[in-house]
């Protein structure tokens, strides 16, 4: 039986300054269906559209134009407050930038999201704690952003991206800020995440080769799809 759809964009059209003279078009009219528990890549160059898309998938930004259904949801149809919820329970984020809290330790990163869903507090701080243990930190708990590595930090936001039980990870650049073997580390968390937890995971990337470790790649340029083939490595097993 077919996985089903997860993300179902169709004519997504992105345009700034809408009505103005200096009306500029980002997105030519995406189509792009990702299936749950699919790991796919998004490639393209600066410029490329790939972080305008990446907004829309994450539903940090709407579309000017086309329709996009999230596992179900009429995400045009929504309103704001229904928008933010959805985003909270169902996407899980990871940055290049990590985007931590810095005066505050890597269990509390970790217990935020959870913060915003309303869970009881003893319930976050041990779930919080089982999140971090899982992405190999449970020996950082009480330290801050500033007293971590790049890729102890990213653990650390990987943790969090995990904290609501997303059924969507949305990694952009997540490793373009460490050295190759760090990276290597964080790609590995990505594949059991994909294979033990059956998360489906979009991977924003400028590299080939990192791509190739994904199932699909997509390739957008100048704000369109131009192509979209599979990956070399199609389940690490």
């Amino acid at each position: 039986m077919e996985e089903r759809s997860m993300i179902d964009l169709h004519g997504i059209v992105k345009r700034f300054y809408v009505g103005k003279a200096n009306e500029l078009e980002i997105l030519h009219g995406i189509d792009l269906n990702v299936r749950q528990g699919e790991f796919v890549s998004i490639v393209g160059a600066s410029g490329s559209g790939k972080s305008t898309l990446m907004n829309i998938i994450g539903v940090l930004d709407r579309p000017t134009e086309g329709s996009y259904i999230l596992d179900g949801v009429d995400v045009a149809k929504a309103r704001d407050n229904e928008l933010s919820d959805l985003r909270n329970r169902k996407i899980g984020f990871v940055f290049q930038t990590y985007n931590l809290i810095g005066r505050t330790s890597a269990l509390k990163n970790v217990e935020l999201p959870m913060l915003y869903g309303k869970m009881d507090r003893k319930k976050r701080r041990e779930r919080a704690k089982e999140l971090l243990e899982m992405v190999g930190m449970s020996d950082r708990l009480y330290h801050k952003p500033d007293e971590l590595s790049g890729g102890q930090k990213q653990r650390v936001a990987i943790a969090r991206a995990m904290a609501n039980e997303p059924a969507i990870i949305l990694a952009d650049e997540p490793t373009g800020a460490l050295d190759s073997e760090t990276g290597r580390i964080i790609m590995d968390l990505f594949h059991k995440l994909n294979k033990e937890q059956k998360k489906t995971i979009i991977l924003i990337t400028h590299s080939g080769e990192l791509a190739e470790e994904t199932q699909r790649i997509i390739t957008i340029k100048d704000g369109v799809i131009t192509g979209e083939r599979e990956g070399s490595i199609q389940c690490l097993s």
